[in-house]
């Protein structure tokens, strides 16, 4: 799916109507040059029925191909009938921090993408809003038909807390300014059941809790006064994982010598979507990028040696 950068609110862009250049009835953002901001009603139906079908065949296509993708690397083993399971303990939640990262990240794609297409803001923010969550639910159906797993009710309310999280914030600030990130690396863990936890890198990315880690990066140059010398690109974050986590029963796990344990940490952050350039490729990279959380030193605690400083952690 194509994300494209955020567009300023519209009170910039009305500010702007005063002092940009006119150009036949457009006016044009220095961040975002090639998406008009206040078009007339006329123009505004020609970019929606231009660009919105080619966002409608864009999505399909895209879900379709993540959907084939999703089945051939998770779904290997036999079918059985639909049910539901419980599985809100296992995994320390990792899974459910997630389903939030992805559902929130669809939204923000989509609200994004509609305000391109030219739909005002707030029916981009509500239409585009619950996408995240109508794209992450029917993974539901796949999970109930696996013997191993089973629909959960509680991957459900992740994804629906990360579209409504989007939505919140558009509604409130007409931007993000708390943003879900995610960072990996490898374990050894994955080894010890690759069935499960994955073989390749790309399942390893996936299935491996053990080497996720999801962030909250707080965008405090947004709070303060204008007149304020804090740098937006700097933002404080907070993070979560767990570790040692092979097998979810805890008998299983004592058997390896392992005991699963979670993870905090606090470090700062770069938003990429911050930083100037000239270049709508990378002001598409960065909007990309910046849900990821890059490396950075870290302070972690956890119950098992207390505080650990990281000189360099993601």
């Amino acid at each position: 799916m194509l994300l494209l950068p955020q567009q300023p609110t519209q009170a910039q862009a009305l500010a702007q109507l005063h002092t940009a250049p006119q150009l036949s009835g457009f006016s044009y953002s220095a961040s975002a040059p090639s998406v008009p901001l206040a078009l007339p009603d006329s123009a505004r139906q020609a970019h929606l029925n231009r660009r919105l079908p080619l966002l409608a065949g864009g999505l399909v296509i895209t879900y379709t191909g993540l959907t084939y993708g999703l089945g051939k690397a998770w779904y290997t083993g036999e079918r059985s009938s639909f049910h539901w399971f419980d599985d809100f303990p296992e995994w320390k939640q990792m899974d459910k921090a997630g389903h939030f990262w992805g559902a929130f990240h669809e939204s923000r794609g989509a609200v994004d993408m509609l305000r391109w297409a030219g739909l005002d803001d707030r029916k981009a923010i509500w239409y585009g809003g619950f996408v995240g969550f109508m794209l992450q639910s029917p993974i539901e159906i796949l999970d109930g038909h696996d013997p191993e797993y089973g629909a959960s009710a509680t991957d459900l309310a992740a994804n629906f807390l990360g579209s409504a999280g989007l939505i919140g914030q558009q509604l409130a600030w007409n931007e993000v300014r708390i943003m879900p990130k995610v960072s990996f690396h490898t374990t050894r863990y994955a080894a010890m059941r690759p069935n499960v936890l994955g073989r390749s890198f790309a399942e390893r990315l996936l299935k491996d809790y053990n080497g996720q880690t999801y962030w909250l990066a707080f965008d405090v140059g947004a709070f303060m006064p204008t007149a304020s010398r804090w740098p937006r690109w700097l933002q404080p974050a907070v993070g979560y994982s767990a570790q040692q986590m092979v097998y979810n029963d805890a008998d299983a796990n004592a058997a390896l010598g392992l005991r699963a344990y979670r993870q905090y940490y606090l470090t700062l952050d770069v938003d990429l979507r911050r930083i100037p350039t000239r270049s709508k490729l990378l002001r598409r990279v960065f909007y990309v990028a910046s849900i990821f959380h890059l490396p950075a030193p870290a302070l972690e605690y956890n119950s098992r040696r207390g505080l650990v400083l990281h000189g360099l952690y993601y």
